[in-house]
């Protein structure tokens, strides 16, 4: 069994929802690795960084889960594959081919076209419309000294 297989079985066997550190892996590994199989760190480690760049492990703060990509891949191997059954065709008339009918190319017109000399633009410069100036409110003393003066009137 392979380093990679390993993990993969450790990570489903310990099924912790947010992933399996690697030191709960590495214990899981070690307590079924078999008696004459030396275990090795280097190897361990490199097989983890390996499946986390090639897509199979997701790699979350620090645990490891199978990729929703790998978790298809299994299941999809697991599945026994079932042959299609091919449906008897009915045999039917053949039909009569009639010959398609030859379609000519329409023929182009060729004729010279005389190219005018490019006209100038005529720009004549618009005068900035000019902003009008709110009329200046009056203060509140002179509108009630002029309400006053029309009340004597």
């Amino acid at each position: 069994m392979s380093y990679k297989a390993g993990i993969v079985v450790a990570i489903d066997a310990i099924k912790d929802r947010t992933g399996s550190s690697a030191i709960a892996i590495k214990k899981h590994m070690e307590a079924n690795l078999p008696a004459e199989k030396k275990w090795m760190n280097a190897m361990f480690l490199k097989a983890l960084k390996a499946g986390v760049v090639s897509g199979d492990f997701v790699k979350t703060k620090g645990s490891y889960k199978l990729s929703p990509e790998f978790k298809k891949k299994a299941a999809d191997a697991l599945k026994p594959k079932k042959p299609k059954k091919v449906a008897p065709k009915k045999k039917t008339a053949p039909k009569k081919k009639t010959a398609p009918k030859k379609k000519t190319a329409p023929k182009k017109k060729t004729t010279t076209k005389k190219k005018s000399a490019p006209k100038k633009k005529v720009t004549t410069k618009k005068a900035a419309p000019k902003k009008k100036t709110a009329p200046k409110k009056k203060t509140v003393k002179k509108v009630m000294k002029a309400a006053a003066t029309e009340a004597a009137k």
